[in-house]
């Protein structure tokens, strides 16, 4: 049987080990927290949103970045002070805005296809994770976000996704709740939203049931390729406590970097820091009041999604402040002020904020597939889209496994 360890315990890692499990390999998750899901799959926005597969290697960007510098609570905000991981990063990420349009299609068909491996395993495992479908909301505030948000949508329907134009008359209609002044918007029926963690966890669970070997608590602290196999050391000290295996599949989020760079390999990840509040809706009047459609204001750059009948998810932002998770109170504030000005009758008495390190690549596209070195994988990288494309590229990921193990065993 074919051992292949996978690093990293969030939606990535959990994934591509059931996955393989399902392969028939002998697997082997090894993750450094007490459970699975506790960093960037513990309070995301919430969304499985094919719609929001728009990379962000556009002018729009750049301009948005410089504009909102000196804005503690920017949409986007880009710390001046320099390191040469963030200047790296920004070169290719430059270099990368030529493909703009490609990547954003090739994102796009990969949302859809991750739908269906993702509902199909719920079903199997019998995983509640609040699971609702009923469509996103894009929402705009003037005509001309609302016209470049047409051209996205031609991007989209190139991938198979229908995102139709709606009225400010067709909005209210989709989502009563809504308060503000808006122009137009866009609406995918086809999107869903649901709890990351609970997902995370519950198929963490099954995958246990499956024979994986779930190592919590375990720190990488070297990786080494060693006749023909990769040697992975777990403890305070190299060597300390290591196991060796046919395979390895680095899911490990924003240390995926140093992990690939032990391995002779570049991958240029980089800590993008979002935050989310998750609003307790305790009262009939903050439920009645609240959201029941999924939404993304493109002005705020915040998205919202309702879990269950007594929570909302109000998630965004995006900070380069290289790996620091600390929760800051003038990031969290637009969040609340969004609530309270989108959906007044919602009590935000009891909120709980978090923020969490999402890890993106240059180009905003995963790494899905094989390292320099025999028997090296990577599935990591996949920025804002993790939750929404982890399915299909795990599934890519052991399938790529499976042969290349088989091939080598012949």
């Amino acid at each position: 049987m074919k051992r292949v360890a996978v690093i990293g315990g969030g939606i990535t890692g959990v994934t591509t080990a059931y996955a393989l499990a399902k392969r028939g390999a002998d697997v082997t998750l090894i993750e450094r927290h007490r459970y699975a899901a506790m960093e960037t799959s513990y309070a995301n926005g919430g969304q499985l949103s094919a719609s929001h597969a728009e990379v962000w290697n556009h002018k729009a960007t750049i301009l948005n970045a410089l504009k909102w510098m000196a804005r503690r609570d920017a949409p986007l905000l880009l710390h001046p002070w320099p390191s040469w991981h963030k200047l790296s990063w920004f070169a290719e990420f430059l270099a990368a805005m030529p493909d703009y349009e490609r990547n954003t299609i090739a994102t796009a068909r990969l949302a859809i296809a991750a739908r269906a491996h993702l509902f199909a395993w719920a079903e199997q495992e019998n995983i509640d994770f609040d699971h609702r479908r009923a469509g996103i909301l894009h929402v705009y505030r003037d005509k001309a976000g609302f016209e470049r948000a047409a051209g996205v949508s031609r991007l989209l329907a190139q991938a198979g996704l229908e995102r139709r134009a709606v009225s400010l008359l067709e909005m209210r209609a989709i989502e009563p709740a809504l308060h503000g002044d808006f122009y137009g918007g866009y609406y995918t029926d086809s999107d869903s939203t649901g709890d990351i963690h609970k997902f995370t966890s519950g198929l963490a669970d099954a995958c246990a049931r499956l024979g994986v070997a779930c190592r919590y608590g375990a720190q990488v602290t070297a990786l080494a390729r060693e006749h023909g196999q990769v040697r992975i050391s777990v403890g305070e000290s190299v060597g300390e406590d290591s196991g060796v295996f046919d395979a390895v599949v680095i899911c490990a989020g924003t240390a995926s970097r140093a992990m690939a760079a032990m391995l002779g390999d570049h991958v240029n990840v980089y800590p993008v820091k979002g935050y989310s509040i998750t609003v307790q809706l305790d009262d009939a009047a903050s439920r009645a009041g609240a959201p029941q459609v999924s939404l993304l204001d493109d002005a705020t750059k915040l998205v919202s999604s309702r879990l269950g009948e007594d929570r909302l998810r109000v998630a965004g932002t995006a900070e380069f402040n290289g790996v620091n998770d600390d929760i800051r109170a003038d990031r969290i504030r637009p969040l609340l002020q969004w609530v309270q000005q989108c959906f007044p009758e919602v009590n935000t008495r009891k909120v709980i904020p978090w923020a969490g390190l999402r890890p993106m690549l240059p180009a905003m596209l995963p790494k899905v597939g094989p390292g320099k070195a025999p028997g090296v994988y990577y599935n990591t990288g996949h920025g804002h889209l993790g939750w929404t494309l982890a399915a299909a590229t795990a599934e890519m990921v052991a399938m790529m496994v499976d042969k290349a193990v088989d091939k080598a065993g012949a």
